[in-house]
């Protein structure tokens, strides 16, 4: 059992990090930590001693005034070397620094600076050390205008706002959930490396991936259509552009309905990408899911019967509440890192259909429990 700690657990990095190492409860025992640390040194001390690892992400990205940028990302580490020698921990440390590093800017020069600090650090208590050097990092709920430019245009774009380019930079990217699963691989095999460079797993022009996000306005946003999610790059795009969407008002999206003397013909959904359509019924008062997924697109159109779908981010504890009646037949779209049920809320049997962008397995990894 490691137990790990994250300096700024609640950051955009921080928040998934958490999230995916609290799903290995058999291996790994999160010890957590708080903004409000860094301030009163007596619960920093407690923090670095209890920790088998810490990986130290807190930081500031941007601010108006650039030399608070450095004063604080150099103060940052001060404090957390303080405390480790102070109590003697030895912990592994992994150090999230940035390509940024090789830029002539404040913010690189205080992580290229922050990460040498805590290098002689290890060197003086023979600690294990890991200088991560993370190219830019996109996915679900970063910061628009602070974490990258793909949550502003996301954001820009699900709130009726104009994107605009001001350098067409080609980008050197990772997906957000692939970052963690390297983060853990080198907590789990105690990785000592001062210079640890991240591989890319995506490269892209600013233009192109603004391009991608319009295509999914159009298609999704306005349309409901689900695009071609085959490529990896352009899937973990679309789950982060969904992620932007303000749920409470989209949803439930009302299906296009044609009525004649026959009856009617609903679309329930159209798409660009491949999946498993299936249906089920549901007694009244049963309630079905209760689970969330990291990677898969999903897909609930109720088309008779009375329903409550509800929704929950991991780790948080508002619960969006949506009603669904089979006379005015919609949908609710499942992000992922959201729990999601659904229940039959009437007295007769719910009819609903179901899409999900790849062959549904309850035992597949990306399948988790979690009541709502």
């Amino acid at each position: 059992m490691i137990k790990i700690g994250i300096t700024g657990q609640s950051g955009f990095i921080g928040t998934h990090l958490y999230n995916y190492l609290a799903l290995k409860k058999e291996d790994v025992s999160m010890v957590p930590f708080g903004d409000e640390f860094f301030e009163e040194p007596g619960r920093i001390e407690s923090f670095v001693s209890q920790c088998d690892a810490i990986v130290h992400l807190a930081a500031v990205n941007r601010h108006h005034d650039s030399q608070a940028i450095y004063d604080t990302n150099i103060s940052l580490v001060k404090k957390l070397i303080t405390a480790l020698e102070k109590t003697g921990s030895r912990p592994h440390l992994l150090f999230a620094s940035s390509t940024q590093e090789e830029r002539d800017n404040v913010f690189g020069k205080s992580k290229r600076e922050g990460r040498n600090m805590l290098e002689q650090w290890a060197k003086r208590s023979g600690s294990i050390f890991t200088g991560m050097v993370i190219p830019n990092v996109f996915g679900p709920f970063g910061r628009p205008y602070y974490n990258s430019v793909v949550a502003t245009f996301s954001h820009q774009l699900t709130h009726n706002e104009q994107p605009e380019i001001d350098v067409d930079a080609h980008l050197k990217l990772i997906y957000i959930g692939d970052l963690v699963r390297v983060i853990y691989y080198l907590i789990e095999n105690k990785i000592a490396d001062n210079e640890f460079k991240i591989t890319p797993t995506d490269e892209a022009s600013v233009t192109e991936i603004l391009t991608l996000l319009q295509s999914f306005k159009v298609q999704y946003f306005e349309q409901g259509i689900i695009p071609d999610l085959s490529d990896p790059f352009e899937r973990n795009l679309f789950n982060t552009f969904v992620c932007y969407i303000d749920h409470r008002n989209y949803f439930p999206f009302r299906l296009k309905t044609n009525t004649d003397e026959r009856g009617s013909f609903v679309e329930t959904i159209k798409l660009n990408s491949g999946g498993q359509v299936s249906f089920s019924t549901t007694k009244p008062g049963i309630t079905r899911g209760n689970h969330f997924h990291t990677r898969k697109a999903e897909r609930f159109a109720v088309i008779r019967g009375k329903a409550r779908i509800q929704l929950r981010r991991i780790g948080t504890s508002e619960i969006l509440n949506f009603d669904l009646d089979g006379n005015e037949p919609s949908y609710v779209d499942m992000p992922v890192w959201y729990t999601h049920n659904i229940t039959n809320a009437g007295n007769d049997d719910l009819y609903t259909l179901f899409w999900i962008s790849e062959q549904y397995n309850p035992k597949d990894p990306d399948t988790l429990f979690e009541q709502v």
